[in-house]
Parts: structure tokens; sequence; C-alpha cells
């Protein structure tokens, strides 16, 4: 008797630790900062993997460069949030080694004022506020030199773009850099301000209330990123195929609080960018 109830208690062990395994196993852990990028997860993609046995772990951070370097640890499995080129300037300056498995929906940098209803308003001297990243603030004097406001030096590298390479700047404008998650709450004071989409949508903003919006190509459309040594992982393949899914595309597609976002290449047939119509 001695002898089976050991071989029990050794089999119940045994069953414990396989199924704790498992749990651990199972459970992804994916990282997000103020932003849509959340919700549209939660909403579209967290069910279809629940459905195949995982368990998502949200873990919030208020820095991108937090996120990043959590998903380098392994502290998390994978993050949503950036664009590659802000990816790949993490990489570089704090040696990482992510990599984007998949694009998502994205909503565009937009150009915003709460004391001018068009661009014509712009006086000289006015003040814009911009991200102080250099990735982003180079999106930003792109968007003002679309505007029609400022040009650009030929050959300027798109990338390190900063107002040392602005060829004009006719208007006089001041340029205030701020960190992206402060250019929303600016704009009572500035005359204009140039607010990241997910900062945007965080800070209760209409997209189709822009001034103007980015004219977005597939660098800044953000992605899901895991280590390299991840990217074949098989949660790595199920999140790509859960994007891509044709759920997925009804659900996001249904709901008209993205509406202006601009979509991933696999959501239209000639995988180019498409944007939600407003």
């Amino acid at each position: 008797m001695t002898t089976i109830l050991k071989l029990l208690l050794r089999l119940a062990c045994m069953a414990a630790f396989a199924i704790a395994a498992t749990a651990q196993a199972t459970e992804l852990r994916v990282a997000f900062t103020p932003g849509p990028y959340k919700d549209a997860f939660a909403a579209g993609i967290a069910p279809q993997l629940a459905r195949q046995g995982y368990t998502i772990r949200y873990v919030e951070y208020s820095l991108g460069l937090q996120a990043n370097d959590a998903t380098q640890r392994g502290e998390v499995d994978a993050n949503i949030f950036q664009h590659s080129v802000y990816l790949e300037a993490n990489n570089r300056s704090q040696k990482f080694d992510l990599v984007p498995i998949v694009h998502v929906p994205t909503p565009p940098m937009g150009l915003y004022s709460t004391r001018h209803r068009s661009l014509a308003d712009v006086a000289d001297g006015a003040t814009v506020t911009i991200p102080s990243d250099p990735v982003n603030a180079a999106r930003a004097l792109r968007i003002l030199a679309a505007a029609g406001w400022v040009t650009i030096k030929p050959g300027a590298d798109p990338v390190t773009l900063s107002e040392h390479d602005l060829a004009t700047n006719p208007r006089h404008l001041k340029l205030i850099p701020l960190d992206g998650a402060q250019v929303p709450r600016s704009l009572t004071d500035a005359d204009f301000g140039a607010v990241q989409g997910n900062f945007a949508v965080a800070s209760g903003m209409k997209l189709t209330d822009a001034l103007k919006l980015e004219e977005m190509t597939l660098p800044y459309v953000n992605v899901v990123a895991v280590k390299r040594a991840n990217q074949d992982a098989k949660f790595a393949r199920d999140i790509v195929a859960a994007y891509k899914s044709s759920e997925f595309r009804r659900i996001f597609e249904a709901n008209t609080a993205w509406k202006g976002y601009r979509l991933p290449e696999y959501f239209t047939p000639n995988g180019d960018v498409a944007s939600a119509k407003p």
C-alpha cells in the first residue's frame, strides 16, 4: 500500500508540474503604451488567441523605450505601439535586437489646433509644438512642409530630418519640441501641434478634426515587435495569423471609432496601405 501511495503521489506531482508548465507556456505577455492598440488587440486579436489556449497578460508602459527594453529582456513576449523606423532607432541606440512581425492599423500623425479652424489661419511667428524625438519630429516637419508652411532642403535625410534641414520658414514659425505625450496638452497654449496618432486617440481627439493628416507610408505604419530569436515562435506566428484574419478585419472595420486609420497592406486586395474612410 505504501508503494502504491508513493506512486500515486509521484504521478500527482508530475501532473501538477505538467499543468503548471502548460499554463506558463500559454501565457502571452503583450506590452502597450498609451494609445488605441490595446483596444484593437483586445477586441479582435485576443479572442482568437484565447481559442487557441493562450492567456493574455496586458502590460502597460508610459514610454516606448520601457516597452522595448522589457521585450528585449524577455519580461514581455511582444509589444504593439511603434513603427519600424522608431524600432530601428531604438535597436541602434540601445543595442536591442527586436524585429517587426506584422503591421497593424495605425492612426496617422496630424496637425491640430484648438485656436484655429483652418491652415490658412497661421500667422507670422505662430507657435507649433512637435514631438522631441528625432524620428517623429521628422514626421512633423514633413506635415508642415506638406501644408506649405516650410520647405525642406533637397537631399535631407528623411529619417534624421530636423529644424536645421529647413530651407525656408517664411512664416517664422516657432517650433517647440515636447515629449510626444505632452503635445495634445500643449494645444491650450500653442497655436498648432503635430500630434502622433496614438496620443491623439488616447487624449480623446478625433482624427477627422485634424487640420491636416500625414500621408503615412509603410515605414510609419505601426508593428508588432518581438525579439529576433522569437520571430518564428508559435506565439508570433499565431499573432500574425490573427491580425491577417478576416475576423479581425471585420471587427476593425465595423468600429466607427477607428475611422481614419491607415490600414496594413493585408486589408486591401492589391496589398497597398489604405485608409479607413471617415
